[in-house]
């Protein structure tokens, strides 16, 4: 999917991202209740493979050419009636006097704006700069791998169980149909103690390798912005079911939650000992161990493999998954060698939103999720990313295919406007306890393309200026 639009031309590139859309209709909702830092109002889903998953709903669902017209990234659109609408939004109840608006054609090209070039703090929409960054950079069909070592075989038989950045593994056996819990570690015990029984061995000793991200692993001052902790847990190199205890709660699809439990804060000291008990279960002995080394590709025993970062991602959009925004900054600047640190997170970020000619004026990030306090940007870069999700040949066509729909799938599903603007926005929301702001794309209604970014900064109302920018936004499909 996130290959076919860099070679179609723009309209069929638009009516395909909207029937790709449509298509997500089809996978069930579930509400979204955080008033803090995640959106504000009810309704997320996640991707999941859609060669693998059949939805019997079509209720919601109509044919593309139905809702749009044909895309036309030069459809002409009326200067004064978008004016009009910032003017609207900045009069509505809630949205205060500390505003930024922008509108801006298929191309980046500023229709109407209000301070769109004050920097102002975006909450959650950060996260479509930190999408953009890693769809350009990393390989989007790839995979993270979990694996196991043998090492020391002749002497201390050792067992290393390495991560490779998957912070979504499953308890149990490895799942194709869901993203959350692709890989399992029963899968992967099964699959070591296979290895050693093969091997003559019933008894090792196990240590985890937690490396491959450093000491830096959490935003300066993340903390007041993580009540409880249940909005971020430190980055590691394994997790299961991204560190959340459902201990009380229920979770009875992975990748469909309304709850925010608290999330544990050694998640890759959970994974390992779960991997201990399973690998115990298997028939082997098993002993504690802190030695790593030895590690080598002549001494895999066995792997399992996250879904596709694209899935990942898209999951990391759609449930505004703070720690996993942060490992998507982290593997962009590992593979761009800004630095495994959280600076280096930040600087890929900057670095390649200015490769990709994206205005940075203004723009400090202090993390890649906009939960850490302090980052501040315009609407203009939020904007022209929007311009280079929306361009077939912009490189970000999997962070697009992992913006929710409002009134249909991810954190605006219960967000709705105006009802005939269903199937024609892709958003992403931020919210903060001073900060309310949406982001996204637009298939305007006669046909055409526009970009939109806003953000309110101290509302006077945070539900009401959601509800003001729900109404905006609803109101450019007929632009």
């Amino acid at each position: 999917m996130a290959d076919n639009g860099r070679t179609a031309s723009p309209a069929r590139h638009r009516v395909a991202v909207c029937a790709t859309c449509v298509a997500l209709t089809l996978a069930t909702g579930i509400g979204y209740t955080v008033a803090d830092v995640f959106d504000v109002a009810p309704g997320m889903l996640t991707l999941d493979p859609v060669a693998v998953r059949t939805y019997p709903d079509p209720a919601s669902t109509v044919a593309a050419g139905v809702v749009a017209g044909d895309a036309d990234a030069d459809k002409p659109v009326d200067k004064a009636q978008a004016a009009r609408l910032i003017e609207t939004l900045g009069k509505a109840e809630g949205v205060g006097s500390d505003y930024s608006v922008v509108i801006a054609d298929a191309k980046g090209n500023v229709v109407a704006e209000h301070e769109a070039g004050t920097a102002r703090e975006p909450a959650s929409t950060t996260k479509t700069l930190t999408a953009f960054a890693a769809a350009s950079t990393l390989e989007m069909g790839s995979t993270l791998d979990t694996s196991t070592y043998l090492t020391h075989a002749s002497d201390n038989p050792t067992v290393v169980l390495k991560g490779g950045g998957d912070m979504l593994l499953g308890l149990g056996e490895s799942d194709p149909s869901h993203v959350n819990g692709r890989a399992g570690l029963a899968t992967l015990a099964r699959r070591t103690a296979d290895a050693l029984k093969a091997k003559g061995i019933t008894s090792v000793a196990v240590a985890a390798d937690d490396t491959l991200f450093g000491d830096d692993r959490t935003p300066t001052d993340i903390d007041e912005n993580n009540g409880e902790n249940r909005y971020y847990t430190p980055i590691s190199s394994m997790a299961v079911d991204g560190g959340r205890d459902w201990t009380g709660l229920a979770a009875e699809d992975p990748d469909e939650f309304t709850d925010y439990p608290m999330l544990s804060q050694s998640t890759a000291d959970d994974a390992a000992a779960a991997f201990k008990g399973l690998l115990a279960q298997q028939g082997i002995q098993v002993l504690d161990s802190q030695d790593v080394s030895g590690v080598g590709e002549s001494a895999r025993l066995a792997k399992v493999s996250s879904a596709p970062l694209n899935e990942v991602l898209a999951f990391m959009l759609r449930h505004s998954d703070n720690t996993l925004a942060e490992l998507f900054g982290r593997l962009t600047a590992l593979k761009l060698g800004t630095g495994n640190s959280i600076d280096g997170d930040v600087k890929a970020v900057a670095k390649v939103l200015g490769e990709h000619g994206v205005s940075t004026e203004g723009m400090h990030l202090t993390s890649c999720s906009g939960l850490a306090p302090g980052t501040t940007l315009t609407v203009l870069t939020l904007a022209q990313v929007q311009s280079k999700y929306v361009d077939p040949d912009g490189g970000a066509a999997a962070a697009s295919e992992g913006l929710a729909l409002p009134g249909l799938v991810g954190t605006v599903r219960n967000r709705v406007g105006d009802d005939s603007a269903r199937g024609l926005l892709r958003v992403k929301t931020g919210a903060l306890d001073t900060v309310r702001s949406l982001v996204g794309n637009v298939s305007r209604a006669d046909g055409g393309v526009l970009t939109f970014a806003a953000i309110v900064n101290n509302p006077s109302n945070g539900w009401s200026a959601n509800q003001a920018l729900d109404a905006f936004a609803a109101s450019l499909t007929k632009l």
